[in-house]
């Protein structure tokens, strides 16, 4: 045989044993962050970030798959009441008028005091906003029909009239106290919540999305609707308030049969429309920056970051395991070296794993700064499992690189690797950094400081003059600032400068309506959050969360357990996509509303262990989560309601759909990602945490996803630590460091890299976050505290004045007043002297 013959079968043997080694290498780490997450080169993911997905998209994730059947009876109930209005014609012939008048019926049949009759008319009325699919050939149409009639119902008053029912139902004790005793709870528990919420949620999200070809009232409707859910109109709160106290109610209990998928989606898709979104941010921070007369911004972050290309994720550990057992053998097999030297003959390209080129690594040549002895000292698993670089060490290097393989063929140019012309964000200074630059400078060279000044540079150098002059350049103001240098004003000099002008934003009005409440509201969004999250453990206390997801009747069936199990994969994922936009849109928008309004957020979820949470979350196999495929497309609304439904089996279930990713998933950590970012930067104590969880392997796992913007925000993360994380951990994980330098933004004199203010930086938690709640309190109580007891109050000096006062005294005091005189006055002796004493 030639031994180009033998080479195949021998490549394929040694590639079933090397997957048997790694499935016995699995089965041996049993941790879950250990899994493999394969070597293969992951692809890159076209995903393009938003406010949301596509309209279709959210508006199919309203309902579950449980839920399919009650679309037809929907159908049947309009069409009940309609025949005798209509007389034979369709809803898609009535002219405009006609329409008119049918809702006005539907809205006065609303008001009937028979529960069930309510019920069909609610159903009659979600028909319509689903865009009476039944007379639709296509989904098109069914999405024409239902923008057409949810514009018509809110202008018929439609949403006014649910609001009143939805109180109804909330405020219903009876439902409430049955759902309590009920054992097992399902989707006929919540049937009228159900139908309110899917109508209001159609109506927020239908009419929230602007196209360009709405009409003039339209647009006009659209804005009196968004000032309408923000401003406290109902029962003197804004419309989201009545979503966070039904959260609040399902979390502690006292009403488990609310649905809870749809209340999140609504209240999200609410805080959406009234705040905005983030673009709607960027505008808002832009005029924000010019009122107060600040730079402008440098770049535009959301199309930097739409430009950011994707880096090729790190090696995978189980291939560097497998390299140190290979080293610690110290030889190979002859079997394998037999092989090797047949590969130069082969067709097939040789596999390299631990020598990748990417755009990171580019020249691919050894590392001058590393010692021999890296791997021989002793480290911690997780030092060895974040070490998942496609590094080596040159001792290893030598034993799998020599001799030097001839060079690589050139590449088409479409993979050819474009070199970055220079960095993606213009660096920022802060105040503060360019006094402490020119206070460690003065104290050097001239031997004492001038406090704050940053102006006066006599003495010094000239490169410190020309260092002063760079960090003056880049020097960047943030609104926060300003606002915290306001703040001290205010509080320093309260009569001087008077009463705040106070802006009645829609964040304002939300945040004095959630601020008696806001510790309840954020621990209650965190809890859901637990019990969605795929890698929280079914525990007998925990939330059910599924209450409107399971049906009456349990499965009988395979295929209906994989339907039911999909279905609740599914619900759990859109809790989270929910849960993970509302938090990060408060984040943002309270921040730019005023710093403290974010601040104290941001401390009610650092205290309700958000931080910890969210590392929990990403500890799983990340792609896996962001390739999961829980959905049944022939299911989603609308297309399960204008087309025939084909025989579902179980093959087609496993198959699921054929997207590359699952873009709620990958919205969702990209979110969460967010958060983390927004609750500990600058935050010394809550970096710390960071390092004290032991986050660096799990957010290294996560830079595996090959999708720029979600590697952005773990490369951040893992730079605000990387100085606590030690020498040797920094040595072995050059690539990332690379990565970071590549795709963060820089601050000219942060020495992230390096860990030279680890002594001089004590970790006090509680000293840092009680210094901040300080300032918060204050700034409540200044704002916001109406029965202030103002310690500036004007004083009476006349004694004509102050004698001359009439105190309201108790009725009975004329009965007693010569007791009290006897006991406070005559009896109590006066320490003359102690007058003419000085204090």
């Amino acid at each position: 045989m030639q031994a180009d013959d033998m080479e195949v079968p021998i490549i394929h043997n040694l590639k079933e044993n090397g997957d048997r080694h790694k499935a016995s290498a699995r089965e041996v780490l049993k941790e879950p962050q250990k899994d493999s997450e394969g070597s293969m080169e992951s692809p890159n993911l076209e995903f393009e970030y938003g406010d949301t997905d596509t309209l279709t998209a959210e508006l199919s994730e309203l309902y579950s798959y449980t839920e399919e059947p009650e679309f037809a009876l929907n159908r049947d109930n309009f069409e009940e009441d309609f025949k005798n209005h209509a007389k034979g014609r369709r809803w898609t012939e009535l002219q405009l008028e006609e329409q008119r008048a049918y809702v006005m019926r539907l809205l006065d049949a609303l008001e009937v005091t028979d529960r069930d009759k309510r019920l069909k008319v609610a159903r009659a009325i979600l028909y319509l906003t689903q865009g009476v699919f039944d007379e639709c050939d296509t989904e098109v149409d069914v999405l024409h029909w239902s923008r057409h009639n949810v514009f018509l119902l809110y202008d018929m008053g439609i949403f006014t009239a649910l609001l009143e029912l939805l109180n109804m139902e909330i405020d219903n004790s009876q439902a409430c106290s049955s759902a309590v005793r009920k054992p097992a709870i399902s989707l006929a528990d919540s049937t009228e919540l159900r139908v309110l919420l899917s109508i209001m949620y159609l109506m927020v999200e239908t009419i929230r999305v602007q196209t360009e070809d709405d009409r003039l009232e339209w647009k006009t409707a659209r804005e009196s609707f968004k000032n309408e859910l923000g401003s406290p109109l109902y029962n003197g709160e804004p419309f989201a308030l009545l979503l966070f106290t039904m959260v609040t109610k399902f979390c502690s209990m006292n009403a488990p049969h609310f649905p809870m998928k749809k209340v999140l989606l609504l209240l999200w898709k609410t805080i959406l429309f009234t705040l905005g979104g983030f673009e709607e941010l960027q505008e808002m921070k832009v005029r924000g920056r010019e009122r107060l007369n600040l730079s402008a911004l440098p770049e535009d972050s959301i199309q930097v970051v739409r430009a950011m290309r994707a880096a090729s994720p790190p090696a995978s550990a189980m291939e560097l395991i497998e390299q140190q057992q290979q080293q610690k053998r110290g030889r190979r097999s002859r079997r394998s070296a037999f092989v090797d030297s047949l590969e130069g003959d082969s067709p097939f390209p040789k596999k390299q794993p631990l020598v990748k080129q990417d755009s990171l690594d580019t020249y691919n040549e050894r590392d001058p700064f590393k010692n021999d002895d890296a791997r021989d000292e002793e480290e911690d698993p997780e030092d060895t499992d974040s070490g998942i670089e496609g590094e080596v060490d040159p001792l290893e290097r030598d034993a799998i690189i020599q001799p030097p393989p001839p060079p690589p063929p050139l590449r088409p140019p479409t993979d050819r690797v474009n070199f970055p012309k220079g960095l993606p964000w213009a660096p920022k200074v802060r105040e503060k950094d360019i006094e402490h630059f020119l206070e460690t400078s003065r104290n050097k060279f001239i031997g004492f400081t001038l406090g704050s000044d940053i102006d006066t540079l006599v003495g010094l150098p000239r490169p410190i003059h020309e260092s002063v002059k760079t960090l003056k350049q880049h020097k960047y103001i943030s609104i926060a600032e300003v606002q915290i240098k306001r703040e001290e004003e205010l509080q320093q000099c309260p009569m001087t400068l008077g009463e705040e002008d106070i802006e009645e934003s829609p964040a304002e009005i939300l945040y004095l309506g959630m601020l008696p409440n806001l510790s309840q509201y954020v621990i209650a969004l965190l809890k859901l959050l637990l019990a969605a999250a795929p890698t929280s453990k079914a525990k007998t206390d925990s939330i059910n969360i599924l209450a409107d997801v399971l049906p009456e009747e349990m499965p009988i069936t395979v295929l209906q357990s994989m339907k039911l199990g999909i279905d609740v994969n599914r619900h759990k994922e859109i809790i989270v996509k929910a849960i993970s936009a509302l938090l990060l849109l408060l984040l943002k928008h309270f921040k730019l509303n005023h710093i403290y309004q974010f601040e104290i957020v941001s401390q009610h979820l650092v205290f309700a262990n958000c931080i910890p949470l969210i590392l929990k979350f990403f500890n799983q196999n990340i792609m896996s989560y962001i390739s999961a495929k829980n959905s049944i497309c022939v299911l989603d609304f609308p297309h399960c309601a204008v087309h025939e439904m084909p025989e579902l089996t179980a093959e087609s279930l496993e198959a699921g759909d054929a997207n590359q990713f699952c873009w709620r998933n990958l919205f969702s950590c990209i979110n969460l990602l967010r958060i983390l970012n927004k609750l500990t930067k600058w935050k010394h104590s809550r970096t710390m945490m960071l390092v004290v969880f032991k986050s660096a392997p799990i957010l290294k796992r996560a830079l595996k996803v090959k999708q720029a913007m979600m590697q952005l925000y773990v490369l951040k993360l893992l730079k605000i630590q990387t100085k606590y994380l030690g020498r040797q951990w920094r040595k072995s994980n050059m690539k990332t460091m690379s990565a970071i330098y590549q795709k963060v933004r820089h601050r000219l004199n942060d020495d992230w890299a390096y860990g030279n203010d680890i002594d001089a930086r004590p970790w006090d938690f509680q000293a840092e976050e009680c210094a901040l709640r300080e300032s918060i309190e204050k700034f409540n109580s200044r704002r916001y505290d109406r029965n202030k007891n103002w310690d500036f109050t004007p004083v009476d000096n006349c004694l004509q004045s102050v004698l001359g006062q009439r105190v309201e005294l108790p009725e009975d005091f004329h009965y007693s007043y010569e007791m009290w005189l006897e006991r406070e006055v005559f009896s109590q002796p006066i320490q003359w002297e102690g007058l003419l004493q000085s204090p």
